[in-house]
């Protein structure tokens, strides 16, 4: 299994596949080539007390990845934690894998790693991969599609966004990353007392902006420095989750502990819809804002969840009306890139055994068939 940290893994990010020819297989749920839990856990024990662990070790261990990321040629990276069982201190394992867009592994990397360290998460960027930091920029660095580490330039300088910077980590720090330089920066622009912020494909950088008065939460959208305009959050609502992707903005609608719905523009920013009701029913979702799933498709559509819950997607992009996913697992995450669903199945605390339909599952139908990723 892989190890689930308790307070989430919202910040790995999960992308598309961009071929058929990864080597996907309907394998039964929960099969493993050891003899039974003792050996297992015997195993289990050597992976993470090895201080040269080899990946396959790890991938075997973890038995499902914490995150599955995408390069602009399909490449993926998928990431693996295994931690300690008995105790959330103690030795623990970490390892990435990239598969080339034939399905075929073309590097990997594993370390021996604390328990209580966070694990390592990357996101999909032009030409391979980047690091996310965590703390500061120190530690961020880019991987090519062939595995080769290379340094980025970090600066204090903010900078302009354009097309092609992702956004690597946010709200404290709140980084970008170029991938045509391989720098590192915050984004210029951005309002003081900005609390939430999504960065689409085009550049425009969109924050959802908390005053220090009584006045309502807003959305401001920007581009090369410039705000183009803003939106303030309906009463009685305050906003939470924000994202921006195929020429859709959504912002989740909270109240109090709970989500209560979404606001949504699909031009930019000219019209705004609040739906509060679309066959999402809101109020049965008890895992609070914290958990909230909220990606948009590269066609506009909204996926929406719960983190270990259950998933609706957007009939079309207009984005008002939604139909809940038949999922062939209880997945711990769900997110999508382009067209493509990856949902991963896993324990939420560490074990030595697998749970049902433990690892990754990919759907490019928008969730009506589903196969599992074989690695």
């Amino acid at each position: 299994m892989a190890w689930l940290r308790k307070w989430g893994r919202r910040a790995v990010g999960l992308v598309a596949v961009a071929s058929a020819a990864v080597a996907l297989t309907d394998c039964r749920a929960g099969a493993s080539d050891d003899g039974g839990p003792g050996d297992r856990e015997a195993k289990y024990k050597r992976v993470i007390e090895d201080p040269h662990p080899r990946p396959a070790d790890v991938i075997e261990a973890a038995g499902a990845p914490t995150g599955v990321v995408r390069a602009d040629d399909g490449s993926l990276l998928l990431t693996y934690d295994a931690g300690n069982v008995e105790d959330d201190e103690g030795p623990a394992a970490t390892a990435w894998r990239i598969v080339g867009p034939d399905g075929r592994t073309v590097a990997e990397h594993a370390e021996h790693a604390d328990a209580e360290a966070v694990p390592p998460a990357f996101k999909g960027a032009r030409g391979g991969f980047v690091r996310v930091p965590g703390e500061g920029a120190e530690r961020a660095y880019a991987l090519d599609v062939l595995g080769k580490r290379h340094k980025v330039i970090i600066t204090e300088t903010p900078l302009r966004t354009r097309p092609g910077d992702i956004l690597l980590a946010e709200p404290e720090p709140t980084l970008i990353y170029r991938p045509a330089t391989r720098t590192v920066a915050p984004p210029a622009g951005v309002p003081d007392d900005a609390i939430g912020l999504a960065v689409d494909e085009r550049g425009t950088v969109w924050s959802l902006d908390q005053p220090l008065t009584d006045d309502p939460n807003r959305v401001v959208w920007q581009r090369d420095g410039r705000t183009l305009g803003s939106t303030a959050v309906p009463e009685p609502y305050a906003g939470g989750v924000l994202a921006a992707r195929g020429g859709t903005t959504a912002l989740s609608l909270t109240q109090g502990e709970g989500v209560r719905g979404l606001l949504v523009t699909t031009d930019g920013g000219e019209h705004w819809q609040t739906v509060l009701t679309g066959g999402i029913p809101w109020r049965d979702l008890k895992r609070g804002p914290q958990s909230l799933v909220l990606e948009p498709l590269a066609d506009g559509r909204l996926l929406v969840g719960e983190e270990g819950g259950r998933y609706w997607l957007a009939d079309d992009r207009a984005d008002i009306a939604f139909h809940e996913l038949k999922t062939p697992a209880t997945f711990t995450s769900l997110t999508v890139d382009g067209t493509t669903l990856y949902g991963i199945a896993d324990t939420t605390t560490a074990t030595y055994d697998l749970v049902r339909g433990e690892g990754l599952w990919i759907s490019g139908d928008g969730g009506r068939e589903w196969r599992r990723y074989a690695w």
